[in-house]
């Protein structure tokens, strides 16, 4: 199964599957802004979604592991709260742009925790860190202190959020072995097509924050890997 059932939502959201079917406001349009901070939030809600999915999925988990999975949930919650704020402080409306669960849809059809460890936080969020660090930078020069002082705060967090999966996938690896190793690469390999059939070519790359990732646990031979994969 590629991709498991969507979240729930409530009426005021329009749900759309691919990335070509969203509002893709162009950059000059003052709407474009609006729209990245509301789909932003919903990604946060997917990401409190997964990391509660998780929890229930594995209860048999290391307790120190679902320990910062809850963490993690509480973090995101304190995420969406965050954009909301910015959000509707610039006019907007909660619902008035279509949302893409491809996260949740995505990494809820993984069938170990390894996997999804490996997807959502080595892969999704570590990726995220270097887009909220290119961001963050364009924020500041801009003049926009609250969204500034949102990603700075959002940023502390998600590089939390990928330690400690580096810190567990290492720790499942060496205890299970090749059954671990296995679920991984088949994880990432299926998050892969998953995630060129949701966005096609419309995928983003920002530049590779190394220090950060090295925070992060990243070794300077992966982050190097990320690297020439990124610029090709």
């Amino acid at each position: 199964m590629t991709f498991a059932p969507g979240p729930a939502r409530d009426a005021r959201f329009v749900v759309k599957e691919r990335w070509s079917e969203m509002a893709n406001i162009p950059p000059e349009d003052p709407r474009h802004a609006l729209e990245f901070l509301h789909r932003q939030m919903n990604e946060e809600v997917n990401s409190i979604e997964i990391s509660a999915r998780n929890l229930v999925d594995f209860k048999d988990a290391d307790w120190e592991l679902r320990l910062a999975m809850a963490r993690q949930c509480w973090d995101e919650a304190r995420h969406v709260v965050m954009f909301r704020r910015v959000f509707e402080a610039r006019g907007g409306k909660v619902g008035e742009f279509p949302v893409l669960n491809f996260q949740y849809r995505i990494i809820t059809a993984l069938p170990s925790l390894v996997g999804r460890l490996a997807v959502q936080n080595r892969s999704f969020e570590a990726a995220g860190m270097d887009a909220i660090q290119d961001g963050l930078g364009e924020a500041r020069e801009s003049g926009q202190q609250d969204l500034s002082e949102l990603l700075d705060a959002q940023l502390a967090d998600e590089v939390q959020h990928v330690r400690y999966a580096n810190q567990w996938v290492r720790t499942i690896v060496e205890r299970e072995g090749a059954r671990a190793t296995f679920a991984l690469v088949q994880s990432v390999a299926q998050a892969d097509r998953a995630m060129r059939e949701v966005a096609g070519d419309a995928v983003t790359v920002y530049p590779v924050a190394g220090e950060l990732r090295r925070e992060a646990g990243f070794s300077d031979d992966e982050i190097e890997q990320v690297r020439r994969l990124t610029t090709g």
